[in-house]
């Protein structure tokens, strides 16, 4: 297999502040505490929030009474939380799609599955809306993605598991273990864009299953053998993928698009990926990020880039242009799904639709 390349440490070190303004504020629900989430009695308010609100609240100047400069520790103490006994299908609220897809992958019929953001919808910049503070405030269990993606959903996500409403991060265990297999793009922070690596997302899958267990343990054999094969699914459609993009000849392995949203997928299947913004939307893409990428492209006669379908394709234009500048054509190979779904009721619509959309459309434009 070819080396791999990575301008992912230049792009951290020219972006240093924007980092910081991730990790302090569009960053959101701070990182899991080492303590597990559901105690032995159903205690399903997630510790991986509940004791990391008071890393956000401090962050922001605020305890968690209200007060500036100083933090009530008893406040933010675990609560017991019963678990369910109301009528089926629980209500559960997800998120993003890519959440969304999975819990409905485990937990169908025995759950309803309602997800905060469709198509097309950027996770990085997402605020709730007084429709979804409702959809959140009326689920009997919620679940997120976790390691800072949903950012501005920080608050409202705080405010749920206050409020004793069992709130849960499908990447908890993995932060909690420090699994080695994060990337990590600052200290304390990592790439949040793990549904990308098919190995580690079944994983998460198993998390789901248990909070839902414990949540519901009439059925919790039922989630965690779903899991199990939600989990061995998605190592075939791995396997799959491994396989097309081993088509592609080695010099032409390079997987450019708008924001860095592909390391674990490169990573996991053997493509070099270059980007224009960092893992966070929120920053700007500056000119001579564009600049270096341009120079990237017309060094290795890249033949082709990728537009996203939750961000502008500006910025991929004004690469097509730069590279033209320089009597290097470059075509847009297409688009990819990173960090929402396709529309509902289409293949890309679903998971496991949408990354194999990713693969032909790559290994078309790059073949």
């Amino acid at each position: 297999m070819m080396k791999l390349e990575s301008s992912r440490l230049k792009r951290i070190t020219l972006s240093r502040g924007r980092g910081e303004r991730y990790s302090h504020h569009a960053g959101g629900i701070p990182r899991a505490s080492s303590v597990h989430a559901i105690s032995k009695n159903a205690a399903v308010v997630t510790a991986a929030v509940v004791f990391t609100c008071i890393g956000l609240l401090v962050g922001c100047g605020v305890d968690a009474t209200g007060s500036s400069g100083r933090t009530n520790q008893a406040a933010m103490e675990k609560a017991d939380v019963a678990g369910f006994s109301g009528e089926y299908p629980i209500k559960v609220v997800c998120t993003t799609g890519m959440v969304a897809d999975m819990l409905r992958n485990i937990a169908e019929p025995h759950v309803s599955v309602t997800a905060l953001m469709g198509e097309g919808v950027d996770p990085h910049l997402y605020k709730a809306t007084p429709a979804d503070v409702s959809q959140l405030s009326h689920a009997d269990i919620i679940f997120y993605s976790g390691l800072h993606l949903e950012g501005k959903l920080g608050d409202t996500l705080v405010r749920m598991a206050r409020r004793n409403k069992p709130t849960w991060p499908v990447t908890d265990q993995l932060e909690h273990n420090n699994d080695e297999r994060l990337l990590q793009v600052q200290d304390g922070f990592y790439d949040p864009h793990l549904w990308f690596d098919l190995e580690l997302w079944g994983e998460c899958g198993l998390t789901a299953a248990d909070a839902l267990a414990d949540f519901d343990p009439a059925n919790a054999e039922d989630y965690r053998t779903r899991a199990r094969e939600y989990q061995a699914d998605l190592m075939e459609v791995l396997t799959s993928s491994r396989e097309q993009i081993a088509q592609i000849s080695e010099g032409n392995r390079y997987l450019v698009t708008a924001h860095d949203a592909f390391e674990y997928f490169g990573r996991s299947v053997g493509l070099n990926v270059h980007a224009i913004q960092g893992i966070n939307t929120e920053a700007k893409a500056s000119v001579s990020r564009i600049n270096e990428l341009v120079d990237f492209i017309v060094d290795r006669k890249i033949g082709a880039v990728f537009i996203e379908s939750s961000l502008s394709d500006r910025n991929i234009l004004s690469l097509v242009e730069g590279c033209a500048a320089r009597d290097h054509e470059v075509k847009i190979g297409g688009e990819l799904f990173s960090d929402a779904m396709g529309k509902p009721g289409t293949p890309e619509g679903t998971f496991v639709g949408m990354v194999r959309h990713n693969v032909d459309t790559i290994v078309s434009a790059l073949k």
